[in-house]
């Protein structure tokens, strides 16, 4: 098994894993306002960090198999050779932006948060662990745009 499939492979576990307690906990608070009438006031924040962790891991995810959103039009009508080229540019792009705002930009956002000591009002935690997610993401979806330029460069020889 090659590091790129040990990637993804526990990838999909933590987005699985992940998606499992936030059916849960979605579960648990209609349960517990509806059934029980007496809703649970953490479940609210906890569904929504879950959502951000899913959202933006599932986004690494989809841009490791590259399965991303969109518009290959111009793609898709050029010639091998110019759809090559195409490719390692839009990951370049793709890479400057996951560096710059997800990895610098997410760190900076995780590492204030811990400083300014800043907690989620129900669940009390610090907030830097819920905004862990965009660095974490921003390495991941660097890592697969520098694989995926190499592969597409190695093509050309």
């Amino acid at each position: 098994m090659t590091f790129r499939e040990k990637v993804d492979k526990a990838l999909e576990y933590v987005l699985i894993f992940l998606m499992g307690i936030l059916v849960i906990d979605v579960l648990w608070q209609v349960a517990s306002r509806y059934l029980l009438s007496s809703p649970s006031s953490f479940t609210d924040e906890m569904a929504g960090f879950l959502l951000i962790w899913v959202g933006v891991l599932g986004a690494a995810y989809v841009a490791g198999k590259q399965e991303h959103l969109a518009i290959d039009l111009l793609l898709q009508r050029s010639k091998p050779e110019r759809q090559r080229k195409m490719i390692i540019l839009i990951n370049i792009v793709v890479l400057l932006f996951a560096i710059l705002v997800m990895v610098i930009g997410g760190a900076w956002l995780v590492i204030t948060r811990f400083q300014l000591n800043v907690n989620s009002a129900a669940l009390m935690i610090p907030l830097g662990y819920v905004y862990l997610v965009m660095p974490l993401s921003g390495i991941l979806i660097g890592y697969y745009s520098v694989e995926e330029i190499l592969k597409n460069v190695k093509r050309n020889n």
